[in-house]
């Protein structure tokens, strides 16, 4: 039976797609990115039973729901494939525009080229650990806006309904963390990977939930820097001419979760890890802003964890820093 090759670029909102008809041209479309237009994705794809092979890259945080319904599907393949592969291909391939439409047209020409190797989906345990520390980030969201709505309540019983639900809020934070502390315990390699991370003074038990619920179910050959831009902490420059010379600032154009995990470890070890803080000094020093030094240690801690997690060892401050 014929198979049908597929590139996909995967941006937030939407799915553009280019498949190969039977006469070999390309066909573009287009899917909304979520639960619905994934369920019309696989369908348009298998119909009258036809297999899929389908190509797309680890894009930010907005891939792996959709490698997830394709690997799920009983007459899909799906390979997900590192950006830089992407761009370099993408550049071999003397493409000078770069629209989703086009993206979508060279991942179909990489699948049509290139040896198809199946995507692994993360385990169970790491998408569960996943949903779970999502879940708590959500809580603690809720539970922040709950006590800034205490300081303008001018109603006692409001007051004390908002002190209800805070408490309740807690319980409820509380018992998630627990629940994914016996999943950690449960899985020696996640036990393990989460002791490392806590090797890390900043980095206490419950950050250290929220990164690896993020981090562990990433594609296993993303490089630091990789990992850096999947946070949105990469630096954006805006120059154009002479009129235009912004300060560089970080693109946010990633995981927001994992942004928000590593920002208060960031200004814990700042304070108590030595070579952190030196690393820190040295950026005041050199008369960077505060915030600023703050984000170039998050995006260092990063690759740390890279490297901690990829050797299985623990934080070691002399290569985080030398000059302390």
């Amino acid at each position: 039976m014929p198979v049908t090759l597929v590139g996909i670029d995967v941006s937030s909102k939407k799915l553009d797609v280019c498949l190969e008809r039977p006469d070999g041209t390309p066909e573009a479309l287009e899917f909304s990115n979520d639960r619905k237009g994934h369920k019309k994705l696989v369908k348009r794809l298998t119909r009258r039973r036809k297999q899929a092979r389908v190509v797309l890259e680890a894009s930010g945080t907005y891939h792996l729901d959709l490698a997830l319904a394709l690997h799920a599907a009983t007459c899909t393949e799906v390979m997900v494939i590192n950006p830089r592969v992407a761009r370099d291909f993408a550049r071999a391939q003397m493409q000078r525009s770069k629209t989703d439409a086009l993206d979508a047209a060279v991942l179909l020409e990489y699948v049509r080229r290139m040896e198809f190797r199946p995507w692994v989906p993360p385990t169970p345990e790491e998408l569960e650990l996943r949903t779970i520390a999502r879940r708590i980030g959500s809580l603690k969201k809720s539970r922040t806006q709950e006590k800034n709505r205490i300081h303008v309540a001018l109603c006692e019983s409001v007051r004390h309904d908002i002190e209800l639900n805070i408490r309740h809020l807690d319980r409820r934070i509380k018992a998630l963390q627990e629940k994914a502390l016996d999943l950690t315990w449960e899985y020696p390699r996640l036990r393990k990977q989460l002791a490392h991370l806590t090797s890390i003074r900043g980095i206490a038990t419950a950050s250290a939930i929220q990164i690896l619920g993020e981090l562990c179910v990433l594609p296993k050959d993303m490089t630091p820097r990789q990992w850096v831009a999947f946070a949105g902490l990469d630096p954006r420059m805006e120059q154009s001419g002479l009129s235009l010379n912004a300060p560089a600032r970080i693109s946010r154009m990633g995981n927001r979760a994992l942004r928000a995990a590593l920002f208060m470890p960031a200004l814990v070890a700042v304070r108590y890890e030595p070579q952190v803080k030196a690393f820190f000094e040295r950026l005041i020093t050199k008369q960077k802003v505060r915030m600023q030094a703050i984000v170039a240690v998050m995006r260092k801690l990063l690759h740390a964890i890279h490297g901690m997690l990829r050797t299985a060892t623990d934080f070691d401050g002399k290569k985080f820093y030398a000059g302390a």
